[in-house]
């Protein structure tokens, strides 16, 4: 999975530095985030950073140097991961501008809630995708109460148009009445096939999509893992090296101060020996800072391509659920429809309700006589 925006990086504004086996020197130390000056370094795990000096120090090789010149720092490490110094650092153009893309703000890592431990920025985005899946799970148990209701509802209907009430009603009215109870019937099939279809249309395929996510979210989440993890074994062996070339500088020197005072014959020899291993933890410095930079530009080109990964699966996600919201709504539009179909006979029944008629038809059926009563004749 390689993103068309990284075909070859590179980490000039936040890569260790070394350049050269010898003439090393440090960068201000900065040691559980302050200075030793006791002032505050942004609260970071910084770190010291071996820089070289300018090519046309006069020093040979390996020599000690008298005064450790002070460098401005211009990169700052934080858990491992090297950024510019924001005291030094260049206007860093995004890699999506305008876009607000995963890609370009998530390479920091931050406190958890409880404040106990860092969480780094690929696994907040991580967790906005498990996110969506239980809120994509939690939306299709939604719809299935909702199919719950119209089912139960449906039960009820067709138990009402069984209902006995008032069916001795005659005439046009009663035809209106039967008709009534007919349409709780028709009604009761309309939300039986509305309830059906959102299962099937809506329901199945929000709890189907991507069945496998949540796997493919632990590989990646392992993946990532993987490679903070190299990167934070390279950089302790960065400190490694520098820890040992320091120590090499300082024997260094202390062998040059004694030949100065002529306190051992053996001292030249044990200079040129000195100057041998101070030289050796040189290269092997550099050596740990290119692999470390190696091991961050590897981590960065797979959080570019990962994070944009993401972010499409995101939007993938956003569109499925909105496309299957408007499906619904429009099941409920044609449910109103069909709903509307099964009260127009009775609409047509009673508007052809005629009391005189009615009236007519009963006298007919139950008349007694016609012939009226007439006076008493003596």
């Amino acid at each position: 999975m390689k993103s068309p925006l990284v075909k070859k990086t590179s980490l000039p504004q936040g890569s260790l530095q070394c350049i050269g086996a010898d003439n090393w020197s440090f960068q201000s130390p900065t040691v559980n985030g302050f200075h030793p000056s006791g002032s505050p370094s942004h609260q970071h795990d910084a770190s010291h950073v071996a820089i070289r000096k300018p090519s046309g120090d006069p020093q040979s090789p390996g020599s000690p140097s008298p005064t450790r010149k002070q460098n401005k720092e211009t990169t700052i490490t934080i858990n491992c991961v090297t950024f510019p110094h924001p005291d030094t650092m260049p206007e860093q153009q995004l890699l999506k501008p305008g876009e607000w893309s995963y890609c370009d703000y998530f390479w920091a890592d931050k406190k958890d809630p409880q404040g106990n431990s860092s969480v780094t920025g690929f696994e907040e985005l991580l967790q906005k995708q498990l996110k969506g899946k239980q809120m994509q799970k939690e939306m299709a148990e939604f719809i299935r109460e909702r199919m719950k209701i119209e089912e139960e509802y449906a039960k009820n209907l067709a138990k009402l148009s069984q209902n006995s009430l008032a069916f001795q009603e005659e005439g046009t009215l009663g035809e209106a009445w039967a008709q009534v109870k007919k349409s709780l019937a028709d009604e009761s099939e309309v939300h039986l096939k509305f309830s059906a279809k959102l299962q099937s249309e809506v329901e199945k395929p929000l709890l189907n999509f991507r069945e496998n996510f949540k796997k493919d979210m632990k590989k990646y989440d392992h993946h990532m893992a993987d490679l903070r993890k190299q990167l934070a074994s390279r950089y302790a062996s960065v400190e490694k090296a520098r820890k040992s070339l320091a120590e090499r500088q300082k024997d260094l020197e202390v062998k040059t101060q004694q030949l100065e005072i002529k306190l051992s014959n053996k001292t030249e020899e044990d200079i040129k020996k000195a100057r041998r291993k101070s030289t050796q933890a040189g290269d092997d410095l550099m050596r740990c800072v290119d692999l470390y930079n190696q091991s961050q530009s590897k981590w960065f080109e797979e959080m570019v391509t990962t994070t944009l990964e993401l972010e499409r699966l995101e939007v993938e996600r956003v569109e499925m659920i909105r496309q299957h919201l408007c499906q619904y709504t429009q099941l409920r539009h044609e449910t109103d429809m069909f709903n509307q179909s099964t009260v127009e006979p009775v609409d047509q029944l009673l508007q052809k309700v005629d009391p005189a008629k009615d009236r007519e038809l009963w006298v007919k059926e139950h008349k007694t006589g016609d012939i009226r009563p007439i006076n008493l004749d003596i």
